[in-house]
């Protein structure tokens, strides 16, 4: 799937820097970036929505005791 993005111009500087100067495509970059990328954004966003599901209490959220308890582990 083609998408286009809009760069600051001192981020696609050194981008360009980057492709430049390791003999590789500004794309393979951009690719690479979002890869490593993609997974913190769902953890971080997706971790957000849990905590907003804590504050109005529509999640159950459980103390280390109990943990460890339901688990086995304080006997």
């Amino acid at each position: 799937m083609a998408t286009s993005i809009r760069l600051a111009p001192d981020v696609e500087q050194r981008l360009d820097s980057l492709a430049s100067s390791t003999g590789r495509t500004k794309a393979y970059y951009l690719r690479e970036l979002i890869e490593r990328g993609i997974e913190d954004l769902e953890d971080y966003y997706l971790g957000m929505q849990v905590l907003e599901r804590i504050r109005k209490g529509e999640e159950k959220v459980l103390s280390s005791d109990e943990v460890r308890k339901s688990l086995g582990l304080d006997d």
